[in-house]
């Protein structure tokens, strides 16, 4: 029989290395974050379950990866800044306003509360359920629900683009972050 485990995973690498830039800013440090993700995935494949998808079991061991590592940085004061992805995600782009755009948007995500960011990134980026995004973030579908809608109403309301966002940010002073886990 064909083992298949490492095709599939080779398949989900452009959705690893999308959610790596994500979190690390850096194409560099992304690749080497899907690196480690792979390694993992590989090593830790007896854990798979295969009736369920595989795409948040990878993007579950990348976002553990990516805590351990910066854990790990976090005594060389490293600050990773927006400004430094925003050509190698619009070098397509011909549009300065469209650069501008996605700039203003990273920037915004940025700012978000990390719960809020990491939930838009998984549901709205890499297309995952909120089941899926729950058990990647290993909290309740509910939480992922709450964070994805206030995150959600404080992105527009940041770039601009939802009235309603505006006066609800406005009505709750700005406050959009959720209740730690």
């Amino acid at each position: 029989m064909r083992d298949d485990f490492p095709n599939r995973i080779v398949e989900l690498l452009p959705n690893l290395r999308r959610y790596a830039i994500s979190l690390t800013r850096q194409p560099d440090l992304a690749d080497d974050l899907v690196q480690i993700t792979v390694e993992k995935a590989l090593k830790q494949r007896h854990q798979y379950d295969p009736a369920k998808k595989l795409a948040p079991w990878l993007l579950r061991i990348l976002r553990n990866a990516w805590i351990d590592e910066t854990r790990k940085q976090k005594s060389r004061g490293t600050h990773i800044h927006v400004d430094e992805t925003t050509h190698a995600l619009c070098d397509e782009a011909a549009s300065a306003e469209l650069k501008l755009e996605v700039r203003q948007t990273l920037e915004a995500i940025d700012r978000l509360p990390e719960g809020q960011c990491d939930v838009i990134i998984l549901v709205c980026v890499e297309g995952l359920s909120y089941r899926e995004a729950a058990d990647v973030l290993d909290v309740a579908i509910g939480t992922v629900m709450s964070r994805l809608a206030r995150g959600r109403l404080a992105l527009a309301a940041a770039i601009g683009i939802n009235p309603t966002a505006a006066t609800y940010a406005k009505h709750t002073n700005g406050k959009t972050e959720t209740p730690s886990r």
